[in-house]
C-alpha cells in the first residue's frame, strides 16, 4: 500500500635487515588499509542490518535541517528529532549524494508532491549501491499530516505491515493538511522556508500516473548547519 492508495481512497638511513621488517610492517599497513576501504565499499543496507545501523547512526546526529534544491526553486525541511530512524534514513542518503538527481516524480493535486524517484539507471544504481531495505513505521510521536509535512510512503510490495519505502518522501499539500493518512504514514518533518515553492510544484501539469509532463528535478540535496 503506497501513499498513491491513500490518495484514491536512493623516514635515519636504515641497515638491510631494518628495511626488510619496515617494508613488511608497511605492506601489512598498507593492506589493512585496503581492506578496510574494500568493506567500506562493499558495505550495504539490508532488512537485516539497517535498523541496527540507524540506531547507531542517528546518536551523534547534530543537524536536523536538508535544503533541496529543485528545477522549480529551492526549500528547506527540518527533521523531526524523536522520529530518530527516519530522520537518519533521510539524513544518510543526502550525505550519500541518493537525492541529487531525482526527481518529483508524482504529483496529485491540492494533496501531495511525491519525490525521490527517477526513471533513469543512474537513480537505480545507487538504490543498489545502498542497499535494499524498509523501514518500521513510526506513528505514535503524536505527529499529523499537516500542511507541509514530509512523510515517508510506504512500499507496495506484500507489506501488510506498511514499512516505508527509506528513497522516497511525500510532501502534503492540502489545507489545512491530509488527516487520513495519519496512522498509516510516517510524518518526521516539516517544510520551514520555501512553501510557495512546494505549490508551484504542486501546479505542474499531470500525465497518465500524476508522473507530471515536465521533469521536476531534485538538483541538489544538502546538510545545513
Amino acid at each position: 500500500m503506497g501513499c498513491k492508495d491513500a490518495s484514491n481512497k536512493k623516514t635515519s638511513t636504515p641497515n638491510k635487515e631494518t628495511r626488510i621488517d619496515t617494508v613488511a610492517v608497511q605492506t601489512t599497513a598498507s593492506e589493512t588499509n585496503e581492506e578496510e576501504e574494500k568493506e567500506k565499499e562493499e558495505f550495504k543496507l539490508t532488512e537485516e542490518n539497517a535498523i541496527k545501523f540507524f540506531f547507531d547512526y542517528q546518536k551523534n546526529l547534530k543537524v536536523n535541517k536538508v535544503k533541496l534544491t529543485t528545477s522549480m526553486g529551492s526549500f528547506t525541511i527540518q527533521l523531526y528529532d524523536n522520529v530518530p530512524y527516519h530522520k537518519a534514513n533521510f539524513i544518510y542518503l543526502t550525505r550519500q549524494g541518493y537525492f541529487n538527481g531525482t526527481q518529483f516524480h508524482r504529483i496529485v493535486k491540492d494533496f501531495i508532491i511525491q519525490g525521490g524517484n527517477a526513471d533513469d539507471e543512474e537513480t537505480a544504481n545507487k538504490r543498489r549501491k545502498i542497499g535494499r531495505y524498509l523501514l518500521p513505521p513510526d506513528t505514535r510521536k503524536g505527529y499529523k499530516h499537516h500542511r507541509g509535512t514530509i512523510s515517508m510512503p510506504s512500499s507496495e510490495h506484500d507489506n501488510p505491515h506498511k514499512l516505508a519505502s527509506p528513497y522516497e518522501f511525500f510532501i502534503v499539500v492540502t489545507k489545512p493538511g491530509s488527516y487520513h493518512l495519519d496512522g498509516d504514514f510516517t510524518p518526521f518533518g516539516k517544510v520551514i522556508q520555501g512553501m510557495d515553492v512546494v505549490d508551484k510544484i504542486n501546479k505542474v501539469p499531470v500525465g497518465k500516473g500524476d508522473w507530471p509532463s515536465q521533469n521536476v528535478y531534485i538538483e541538489k540535496a544538502e546538510i545545513i548547519e
